[in-house]
């Protein structure tokens, strides 16, 4: 029997509506009993020593990566599944694997129905997608693991800090290298005073991009949105939308093509600044930057630029002096890099390696980073991979004066899960990760409006672009989802 279309989403919105409505009213926390508790010392616990009830959003692509790595921990029970197309291909994977476990397109129905049997969600979405449900989610109590970049906007990021804090929940970024090698390195490196006075840091991206041009497609010509099509008959196109204005479906915005486009991704940058230079970030408390300076090549109005390089200039912290990080994307933008960098620094994690200059051999290069301090070169890769000293005869020398690393006790899907259950602490939670996430979204923003970008950290205002600045709080998110903002 075929659903009325029209029928069915007046129906479901003014519950949805009667729901939040509730939730708003009651505070949120108390419309259902969280099953979380805080111990003695003030940390997160389960009721109980059983696993974590966990709901998971996105279950196709990434999304399903993090599902499968959630449930291998073993900490966790698969309470219920929830994505926009049950039917697509991409999903059938995780669909078989929990065959009898509840199944949602609508996370707001799941919330509604399953609520009090949810302990935490995991969210696999879009970029733009990550805000109203995890903000939802914790505004009634339960943990989150959301995948990076926490928000699409500068002020999404803000709230979704604001309520990890406000409802005393474990929340976690998806950036997985926080949780080994690179994070508990370079940690241990800054505490012995091996990495200090940092002035500044390359870090580049070079593989190719879905919105890069192609022999059949043009994407830098792009003049307008893509042409409607036919919603596939699987799809609750409306959900997926959330807070995004009204567009018509195009197969060119869904399954990670959506990370092409503004409205709805966060380009490279968004997508693997928070693997490449996160553990910088926090160690060297860079928080927001003064200036971000972009030169873009290939710019649109619509989809990120061909190639993108943006210098980030953050202030003096404390005897810490200015950092300029510099972020190199696009397949031809290549990055100066040392001329005794040596073989790359590579971790399995991450997708075939680019071009790239000065690499011996003719070889390619793969995503990383440099990192000069005063006295020191510091050569890096992406996600876990360990910090290397250049050249190899300094490395050579400084190996009787490094620090013990501590191995990591678990991997980023456990910790959470750990942190959920009382035993540890996020290591990105929101808190850390907010920030990086905010900088990058002023990246983001230069790249939008190709504009050079100045930036008061203390009022969290772009000062010398009233376009701009007004990009921080995002695009005004349709009527319906206007009250996420509130919660």
């Amino acid at each position: 029997m075929k659903t009325n279309r029209k029928n069915f989403f007046t129906a479901t919105t003014m519950r949805r509506r009667s729901f939040l409505k509730g939730v708003l009213a009651t505070g949120a926390v108390s419309v259902f009993a969280p099953r979380s508790i805080f111990a003695a010392d003030g940390s997160l616990a389960v009721a109980g020593t059983g696993k974590v009830n966990l709901a998971c959003i996105g279950i196709g692509n990434r999304g399903a990566d993090d599902v499968k790595a959630l449930h291998e921990t073993g900490l966790a029970n698969i309470v219920a599944l929830c994505d926009t197309d049950m039917g697509a291909p991409h999903t059938q994977a995780v669909l078989k694997m929990f065959p009898d476990v509840p199944r949602f397109q609508d996370f707001r129905q799941m919330f509604d129905k399953l609520g009090k049997d949810i302990d935490a969600v995991s969210v696999g979405v879009p970029d733009f997608t990550h805000f109203p449900i995890a903000m939802l989610a914790m505004s009634l109590g339960k943990h989150v693991y959301c995948e990076k970049p926490m928000g699409h906007s500068f002020r999404q990021v803000e709230l979704m800090m604001a309520a990890e804090k406000k409802y005393k929940v474990a929340a976690q970024m998806g950036n997985q290298g926080h949780s080994e090698a690179n994070y508990f390195q370079f940690k241990a490196w800054v505490e012995a005073g091996i990495i200090k006075n940092v002035t500044k840091i390359t870090a580049f991206m070079n593989n190719s991009r879905r919105w890069h041009d192609t022999p059949k497609f043009a994407f830098s010509k792009l003049t307008g949105y893509l042409p409607a099509e036919p919603i596939p008959a699987t799809l609750d196109w409306e959900t997926w939308l959330t807070t995004a204005q009204e567009h018509k479906y195009n197969q060119g915005y869904i399954n990670g093509d959506w990370r092409s486009w503004f409205d709805f991704g966060n380009g490279a940058l968004g997508d693997w600044g928070a693997h490449i230079f996160d553990t910088a970030h926090e160690f060297l408390h860079l928080g927001l930057p003064t200036e971000v300076e972009p030169t873009l090549t290939g710019y649109n109005s619509f989809i990120f630029p061909q190639a993108a390089t943006l210098a980030f200039r953050f202030p003096a912290r404390g005897s810490m002096p200015p950092v300029e990080l510099t972020w190199y994307d696009g397949q031809e933008n290549l990055p100066p890099l040392p001329d005794d960098m040596g073989e790359s620094v590579v971790d399995s994690d991450i997708p075939p390696p680019s071009k790239g200059a000065g690499v011996p051999s003719g070889k390619k290069r793969p995503p990383g980073k440099v990192i000069y301090s005063d006295t020191l070169t510091f050569k890096g890769g992406s996600h876990a991979s360990s910090l290397k000293i250049i050249p190899e005869a300094k490395a050579k020398e400084m190996e009787s004066k490094l620090p013990h690393v501590p191995k990591s006790p678990s991997n980023h899907w456990a910790n959470f899960l750990k942190t959920v259950k009382g035993e540890e602490k996020c290591r990105s939670s929101f808190a850390v990760a907010g920030p990086l996430c905010q900088a990058m979204a002023i990246g983001i923003i230069a790249q939008r409006v190709n504009a050079k970008l100045e930036f008061n950290p203390k009022t969290k205002q772009i000062t010398n672009h009233k376009v701009a600045n007004g990009l921080l709080a995002g695009v005004p998110p349709r009527q319906e989802w206007e009250q996420y903002y509130k919660l």
